[in-house]
C-alpha cells in the first residue's frame, strides 16, 4: 500500500506545472542586457536589487525611441543603463553642471553611448542646488528623470526647476520624480534634509502645470521609520522612496 501511495504521489508531482518565470518585454530585455554590461562596476550592480531598474523604467514608461533628459546623473548609475537602451533609436541628454560631468568621460566614449550627450546647465551648489537659469535649453523631450535629486533644491529652486522641466517637455511628455520619503507634514530638519513629503511634491509639481498620472509603491520599505538621515547605516540602501509620474497636458 505504501509503495502504491508513493508512486501515486510521484506521478502527481510530475504533472504539477513549474511556476512560470515572468516574461520580459522587449524594452525590459534591453534594460537587462545593459545592466549586465562590463562598463558597470560591481558596486553599481549590487544596487540593482534595491533600485530595480527593470521594473522602475517599465513603470516610468521608457521607450527605446524617446528623447530623455536625465537630470543630475552623478556618477552615471542610471546613465550606464539608459545610454545603451536609447542608443539606436532614441537620445539621452545629461542635464548637469558641465564640470561635474567630466567624471563621466571615461565611459561616454565607449560603444553604446553614441546617442548620449551632455546638456550643460547653469547649476551651482550652496548647500543645495542653485539653478541659475529659466530653461534647460530644449523643448521637445519625451521624458525627464529626476531621480533622488529633488530634495537637493530649496523651495525657490523647486519652483524654477519644475517650470523648466515643464518647458523642456513636449506636450504629453513625462516628468518622473523618485525620492526618499518624509512623513507627511514632518518639519524641515537637518536629519530629514534628504527626504521629501510626497504630498507636498505633488502639489509643487502640479503648480507648474503637470498632471499626476500615477504613483508606485515599488520602493516601499516598511522597516524605514522615515525619521533618520538616509545616510545612517540603519537605513542607507534601504530607504522608503516614492515614485511619481507626471504628464504635461497635450
Amino acid at each position: 500500500m505504501l509503495k502504491k501511495t508513493t508512486i501515486a504521489l510521484a506521478l502527481c508531482a510530475m504533472t504539477v506545472p513549474a511556476l512560470a518565470q515572468p516574461t520580459l518585454s522587449a524594452m525590459q530585455q534591453k534594460v537587462k542586457t545593459a545592466m549586465q554590461s562590463d562598463i558597470r562596476t560591481d558596486a553599481e550592480k549590487q544596487r540593482d536589487k534595491n533600485r530595480a531598474p527593470i521594473q522602475a523604467l517599465e513603470f516610468f514608461g521608457l521607450k527605446e525611441n524617446m528623447k530623455v533628459i536625465e537630470f543630475a546623473p552623478g556618477g552615471g548609475w542610471y546613465t550606464k543603463i539608459l545610454g545603451p537602451v536609447l542608443a539606436e533609436k532614441g537620445e539621452l541628454l545629461l542635464a548637469y553642471n558641465g564640470d561635474w560631468m567630466k567624471r563621466l568621460d571615461a565611459f561616454l566614449t565607449k560603444p553604446g553611448f553614441e546617442s548620449t550627450k551632455k546638456l550643460a546647465i547653469d547649476l551651482g551648489w550652496n548647500g543645495h542646488f542653485e539653478f541659475n537659469s529659466t530653461s534647460l535649453g530644449v523643448d521637445d523631450a519625451d521624458m525627464l528623470l529626476n531621480i533622488r535629486e529633488y530634495h537637493n533644491f530649496d523651495e525657490k529652486g523647486k519652483v524654477k526647476f519644475n517650470k523648466a522641466a515643464f518647458d523642456a517637455l513636449k506636450p504629453g511628455g513625462v516628468y518622473v520624480i523618485v525620492d526618499h520619503t518624509r512623513r507627511h507634514m514632518a518639519p524641515e530638519t537637518e536629519e530629514l534634509g534628504r527626504r521629501e513629503d510626497p504630498v507636498k511634491v505633488i502639489l509643487e509639481v502640479q503648480a507648474a502645470g503637470f498632471v499626476l498620472e500615477k504613483q508606485s509603491d515599488m520602493f516601499y520599505r516598511p522597516d524605514d521609520e522615515l525619521r533618520y538621515e538616509v545616510g545612517r547605516k540603519t537605513v542607507t540602501g534601504n530607504t522608503d522612496r516614492f515614485a511619481l509620474v507626471f504628464r504635461k497636458p497635450k
